[in-house]
C-alpha cells in the first residue's frame, strides 16, 4: 500500500487540511489519482502481472470515512474527494467485491451526504464529457498536424534538444540500451493492446446478438408471455413484470394531468409490453389512445385480445422511430400525455425521442417513463436522474420526480425473488423515481 492510500484511511485523526495538501503533492507528483491498492503490491513485491481487482484511493475513502467525523473533517474529505476527482479518479470503477466508492457510501449510511454528491454529479459531468466527445469524434492530432503557429515553437525546442544532446555524448549507449527495452515493452504493450481490442470486438458481437442489448435482435426474438411476465424465449430477459403495475397506475395518472382542461384528450404510449398501463389509459376513455409497438408477438397478443376493435385505440405498428416521425410531419394530432416503456433500448435512443417529444405534446400536456436508467446500481440511477433533468431542460421541459418505495420482492434472491427464473435482473434500487415532464413556461 502506498502512502497515497494511507493518507486515504484516515489513520490519524483529526483529519485536516495538511492531509489535503498530502494528497495534492502525490498526486500533482505523477501518481495517478486511479492507482489502486493492489498495483501498489504487484510493485512493491516485483509481480509484473496486472492486478485482478481495483482498490482505488476514493474506494479506500468510502470505506475509512469515520462515522463520528466532525462537519470540518468531512469538509476535509470532501476537498481530498474533488482532488482526486480533479485528476481523473474513476467514479464508477468497481473493486473486488464489485462496488463503486458510491455504493460503498450508500451501504455504510452516507448517502446523504455532500461527498456522495460529489461522486454523483463527478458521474454526470463524465457522461456529458464522454457524450461531446463521441459527438465531435474528437481525436488527439499527430506532430504533423499541428497547426503552423506551433511550428516555430517546436523549432526552437529542437535546436535546445541539439544542444542537450552534445552534452549527453556519454551517455548515448546507455540511451542505446533504454530504446532497445523500451522497444521490447512497446511490442508487449502492443499484443496487451491487441487482446484488449479482441475481447472489445467479441463483447460488441455479443451484444449484436443479444436481444437486451440490440433493438435489432429483440425484434427478430421470440416472446413468451408467462406468470405474470413477458419475456424473451431463449434467453428468459425480463421485457416487462406485473411487480411494475403500481408504477404504471403512476404512470397512467400522470398522463391525465395534461388532461384536465382539454374536450378532446390524446394519450400516446409507446412499448405495449403487458399492456399493464394500457388498460388502464383505456379504462378513463381518453377521445384517442394511440399505442406503438414493434415487436411482431407482441402485435399479434394486441389482435388476440381486441386491441384492434377498440373504437377509441389507433395501433402504431412499427418502431417509435418511423411511427412518431409521420404523426410529425402530419401535423394533425398532439397529445395531452405521452409514456415511453420500450425495452434494449437505450439512453441514447431516449435523447432523440425527446426531439418527438416536443414536437407532439401539447403546451400542457405531461411526458412521462419507465425510469429504469441504470437502475441496476443506485449511484448510476442517481447519475441518470441528474442527466434526465439536464437533458430535458435543454428542450424547455422541467422534469420533477416523485419517489415511490419499489415492491420489497424487487429486492429479494432466490425463491422469494420476483427474479427467479429471470437470466438478468433490471432493477435493484429501493426508490423509483417517477418522472414527470412538463413545459417549463406551464
Amino acid at each position: 500500500m502506498s502512502d497515497l492510500h494511507d493518507l486515504c484511511r484516515f489513520s490519524s485523526r483529526p483529519i485536516g487540511p495538511e492531509t489535503v495538501e498530502k494528497v495534492r503533492y502525490y498526486l500533482s507528483s505523477g501518481i495517478p489519482a486511479t492507482y489502486t491498492v493492489e498495483e501498489a503490491y504487484n510493485y512493491t513485491h516485483g509481480i509484473e502481472q496486472d492486478a485482478e481487482s481495483t482498490t482505488t484511493p476514493l474506494h479506500l475513502i468510502a470505506t475509512h470515512l469515520p462515522e463520528d467525523a466532525t462537519a470540518a473533517e468531512l469538509e476535509t474529505v470532501g476537498d481530498i474527494v474533488a482532488a482526486l476527482l480533479e485528476y481523473g479518479a474513476g467514479w464508477c470503477l468497481t473493486d473486488v467485491n464489485n462496488d463503486t466508492p458510491g455504493c460503498i457510501l450508500i451501504r455504510r449510511g452516507f448517502k446523504a451526504t455532500p461527498i456522495y454528491e460529489q461522486i454523483v454529479d463527478a458521474g454526470v459531468r463524465a457522461e456529458l464529457l464522454l457524450r461531446k466527445v463521441s459527438e465531435y469524434d474528437m481525436e488527439v492530432l499527430s506532430e504533423d498536424e499541428w497547426p503552423e503557429e506551433m511550428e516555430g515553437k517546436e523549432e526552437e525546442e529542437k535546436e535546445k534538444e541539439e544542444e542537450e544532446k552534445e552534452k549527453e555524448e556519454k551517455e548515448e549507449k546507455k540511451e542505446e540500451e533504454e530504446k532497445e527495452e523500451n522497444e521490447e515493452k512497446k511490442e508487449e504493450e502492443k499484443k496487451e493492446e491487441k487482446k484488449e481490442e479482441e475481447k472489445k470486438e467479441k463483447k460488441e458481437e455479443e451484444e449484436k446478438l443479444d436481444p437486451s442489448h440490440n433493438q435489432h435482435a429483440y425484434l427478430n426474438s421470440k416472446l413468451e408471455y408467462k406468470d405474470g411476465a413477458l419475456v424473451t424465449e431463449q434467453n428468459q430477459d425480463g421485457v416487462m413484470m406485473d411487480w411494475e403495475t403500481d408504477l404504471m397506475r403512476l404512470g397512467c395518472e400522470s398522463l391525465f394531468k395534461g388532461a384536465s382542461s382539454d374536450s378532446e384528450v390524446n394519450i400516446l404510449n409507446i412499448g405495449f409490453g403487458m399492456g399493464i398501463i394500457d388498460t388502464m389509459i383505456n379504462a378513463k376513455n381518453p377521445t384517442k389512445h394511440y399505442i406503438c409497438e414493434a415487436h411482431p408477438d407482441v402485435l399479434r397478443k394486441l389482435k388476440e385480445d381486441g386491441w384492434y376493435e377498440k373504437p377509441n385505440v389507433v395501433i402504431l405498428e412499427g418502431r417509435w422511430q418511423e411511427q412518431l416521425d409521420a404523426l410529425l410531419s402530419a401535423g394533425n394530432v398532439y397529445f395531452n400525455g405521452i409514456y415511453y416503456d420500450t425495452f434494449s433500448e437505450h439512453y441514447q435512443d431516449m435523447l432523440e425521442l425527446f426531439d418527438y417529444v416536443v414536437g407532439l405534446l401539447k403546451p400542457h400536456g405531461v411526458f412521462s417513463f419507465f425510469n429504469g436508467l441504470g437502475a441496476d446500481r443506485q449511484v448510476i440511477y442517481e447519475v441518470y436522474k441528474k442527466l434526465v433533468e439536464i437533458d430535458l431542460a435543454n428542450y424547455g421541459l422541467r422534469c420533477d420526480f416523485i419517489e415511490v418505495e419499489v415492491p420489497p420482492e424487487t429486492m429479494k434472491k432466490g425463491d422469494a425473488s420476483v427474479w427467479d427464473g429471470i437470466r438478468r435482473p433490471y432493477w435493484s434500487c429501493p426508490t423509483f423515481y417517477h418522472p414527470e415532464a412538463r413545459f417549463i413556461d406551464v
